[in-house]
Formats: structure tokens, sequence, C-alpha cells
């Protein structure tokens, strides 16, 4: 039984990829039992993020034949019917422990050592290991790749000038409004990625945030937690506020597009030729990429957010041999240490 990654990031596949094979969370049980009633899989994890799918699985099968067929899983579970190359990569051991240490500790994401990986990998594997979908080799080996995560974060220096992705998203707003202070910020979606975003926007300067939600409970909950200069508009209403607002930053679930062009250009004939920034870190994406044709638009999506983190990886890159060095050794470990059981807690 060894354990093999199957799966596409940032660095293999652009989003327009990336949303035709994402899950959302509440299928992700589902996908998990299909892959053990099919055989393919004894033990499974899910990693579905904004930059990367993931599928980490201990087989009984030969490595090569579970990346054929759990590719084959992939893409009729997500009805693709496009031709796949070098996006989606599998890796077996003691590759693929090395990835998921790496991905743990935020040295395969967009922005080198950032931290907010670690949580989403965390919560991952927790929806798997409550569903009885992890055993013996995966717990293992994540909890030791949670474990050599915290080890690297305070043994190197990798997480000097770290941001995460919001941060980067934020810095891109600085580079078009030098004075966020002055302009006024439509926050779409309440979930945990727009409040570290809203959060990270008045730490810059924004003193006024309108938060939008189709729950209209969340979205009083976040405004709120962000306090003073906060405020709400019903989920029917948002699109009206494109009148004010010179910055949306958008992070839904939604399955498609709650904004497109059609919607977008009668509302920019009242800016009077005022630029509109839209960040869209949401994959699926929630924005139609035809808006940035309009005048005065300016639309980012997840991978515009690249040549920012690519800024901070020079700051950080003199570190990634030293925490290379340590993800080698501490999986040479676990490799020979054999395979005992191990469950969320343990050391």
């Amino acid at each position: 039984m060894s354990v093999v990654v199957i799966g596409l990031s940032h660095r293999s596949a652009p989003v327009e990829l990336r949303e035709r094979f994402a899950f959302a969370e509440a299928k992700i049980p589902d996908a998990l039992q299909a892959l053990r009633a099919a055989g393919l899989v004894t033990e499974g994890v899910v990693l579905s993020t904004c930059n990367r799918v993931e599928i980490y699985a201990a087989t009984p099968l030969p490595p090569l034949e579970a990346f054929a067929k759990i590719k084959q899983f992939l893409i009729a579970h997500h009805a693709y019917d496009g031709a796949l190359g070098d996006e989606i990569y599998h890796l077996a051991e003691p590759d693929s422990l090395q990835h998921l240490f790496k991905v743990a500790s935020g040295l395969d994401s967009m922005v080198i050592g950032e931290t907010e990986i670690f949580g989403q990998l965390k919560k991952a594997y927790d929806l798997a290991f409550t569903g009885k979908f992890t055993g013996a080799r995966l717990n293992k080996a994540f909890q030791r790749a949670f474990n050599v995560a915290k080890h690297i974060r305070t043994a190197t220096n990798i997480q000097r000038g770290s941001v995460s992705v919001m941060s980067a998203a934020v810095e891109l707003t600085e580079k078009i409004f030098t004075a966020l202070a002055d302009h006024e910020v439509l926050v779409i979606g309440a979930g945990e990625t727009s409040e570290k975003t809203a959060r990270a926007l008045q730490s810059r300067g924004v003193k006024k945030i309108t938060v939008t939600n189709r729950s209209p409970e969340r979205a009083l909950a976040l405004a709120a937690e962000l306090g003073q200069g906060t405020t709400t508009v019903a989920w029917e209403q948002w699109p009206a506020e494109f009148e004010r607002i010179d910055i949306a930053i958008s992070s839904t679930a939604a399955t498609q597009h709650i904004l497109d062009r059609a919607t977008l250009e009668p509302l920019m004939k009242h800016r009077q030729h005022r630029p509109l920034l839209l960040i869209d870190i949401a994959v699926p994406r929630d924005i139609d990429p035809a808006v940035s044709e309009l005048d005065n638009v300016y639309l980012y999506n997840v991978d515009d957010l690249q040549s920012i983190a690519n800024e901070y990886l020079k700051l950080r890159h003199e570190e990634l041999a030293k925490c290379n060095q340590i993800i080698a050794e501490k999986v040479a470990a676990l490799l020979q240490a054999g395979r005992p059981a191990g469950a969320p807690g343990e050391s």
C-alpha cells in the first residue's frame, strides 16, 4: 500500500482548467466514497482550493495503474471532455510525501511561505478523517506533514516578507489606487477569504467597506467583526453599488458567473469614467472575463496575483534549500520508521 498524489495546480494549469475540476466541499465525501467503491483507493483526502485540486490516496494498485484510473475518475466525475496533458501531475513515494510536506509548509504555493494552505490542508484532512476515509497510511503522513510545516516556520526564515494571496490582492489595489482611504470597497461573499481580504484592506487604510452575501446573517456578522465603517447591502441590490464604489473583491461559492458584461456595462455609464478595480479570488471564477473589455474596468483573478507573489519569492529563495533539506530528512525518517497507525493529535 503506497501513498500517491494526482492533481493540478497553479504551476501546471490555468484557472480556466482548475475551476473545471474544483470540488464543492459538500460533494467531497461522495467523491471519496466513489473512489473507494471502485477499488481505486483504500484511503483518500481531496484538497480543493483556488490554486490546486489534488487527491492524496493510499492505494492497493501499482502507481501507474492508480494514476491512470484516478485520472479517468476525475475526468468522468467532472464531465470534462477537453484534452489533457501535463496539466495533471502524479507522484508516487517518496515524491508524493515530499509534495505533501511542501504543500503543508507553503513551499508549493503561489506565494512561497504563506500559511493559508496549512489551514486548508488541515480542513481537507479533518473532513476525510471524520468521514472515515483515512487510515494508518494517510493519518501518519498528514500528521507528520503538519508537524514539519510548524517546524519549518520556526527553524527558517521562509516567511520573511510572506503574504497571503489576499494580501497580494491588497497590494495590487495599492498599485492602482495609492490612497486607499479615499476609496470605497465592496466585498462580495462573507466567507473566510473575504474576511481576511477585508481586514487586510483595513490595515492599509480603507475606511468604508460594504459587505454582501446570499445569507444576510453572514453579511451582518462579518460587518460586525470588521467594525466601524462597514455596512451591508442585500444580495439582490449589490450591483447598484458599482455607481459608488471603486474596488470590488469577489469570493463566493457560486458555480457560475455572478457578474457579467451585460450587467456591468450599463452601471459603468454612471461612473463618469472613474476606474473600477475587480479582483476575483473565487474558483470557479465569479466574474466573466469579458468585463475587462469595458473601458476603465480592470479585472484580475487568482492567477494574475502571481506577478506580485514573484516579488516575495526573491526574498525567500535563499531559505528554500534549507526547507527542502528538512523535508527530505523528515520523509526519509517517515519511510524508514515503518507505517504505524496514526490519528489526529499525535506528535
